[in-house]
């Protein structure tokens, strides 16, 4: 395991978890605390988050990305598109231990602190893949794709909709302006036989003050 001993002493101030947060990731909560303080050192060290991140990596960054998992099912294969720091692969991969993560990152600096990180935390049920997602036609295949902060919906939807088996969905967090994302997507989504988009406001059952959005589109 990775041993942040040396720089635990000099840690910084993280964002104290919103009430009911603890409840919410049950028995994965220490791992999601070891996340948390990864982020808050190793991540601004290696220049996977800014620095002033710290004071919202609970609330904007990892229970933000937390709550896709509740669209996620324990038998789905998820390929996290974009992955950078593991959002929102690996908040996804401690709320669904029985699901595959796939967390597919191009740039070799982001893949090492992946690595270092999915060790430090034990989870089995993570892989690393270095590539981006539209070379993967033919050799991967998931359940579900999902992103955060990778290009408009409608680059996402041409990049992924060849690694997406039938039936299988994208889970997009967006932002506010979500609604002119679809509405340039409207040509796409109809040409490739995708079904209407559905955006699930989510609060983690009231622990995010401001709730994510999670688009939901299904292959047909």
């Amino acid at each position: 395991m990775t041993d942040l001993t040396e720089i635990e002493s000099g840690l910084p101030e993280i964002e104290t978890p919103p009430a009911g947060t603890e409840e919410y990731f049950g028995t994965a909560f220490p791992a999601a605390q070891r996340y948390a303080e990864h982020l808050a050192t190793t991540g601004i060290e290696w220049g996977l988050i800014g620095p002033r991140e710290v004071d919202r990596l609970w609330t904007r960054h990892i229970l933000n990305c937390a709550v896709v998992a509740e669209f996620v099912r324990e038998n789905d294969v998820v390929g996290d598109v974009g992955s950078g720091a593991g959002l929102p692969g690996i908040p996804i991969a401690l709320m669904r231990p029985e699901a595959k993560i796939v967390l597919i990152e191009p740039m070799e600096r982001r893949v090492e602190w992946l690595s270092m990180v999915i060790d430090d935390l034990g989870l089995e049920n993570v892989r690393i893949v270095r590539a981006r997602v539209e070379e993967l036609v033919d050799e991967e295949m998931f359940t579900v794709v999902t992103a955060r902060a990778v290009k408009a919906m409608t680059t996402l939807i041409e990049w992924t909709r060849e690694v997406i088996s039938p039936g299988g969905r994208i889970l997009a967090l967006k932002g506010a302006s979500v609604e002119g994302e679809l509405a340039k997507a409207k040509k796409l989504i109809k040409r490739y036989r995708l079904s209407q988009p559905m955006i699930h406001v989510v609060d983690g059952g009231g622990i995010l003050e401001v709730p994510s959005r999670v688009v939901e589109i299904v292959k047909k």
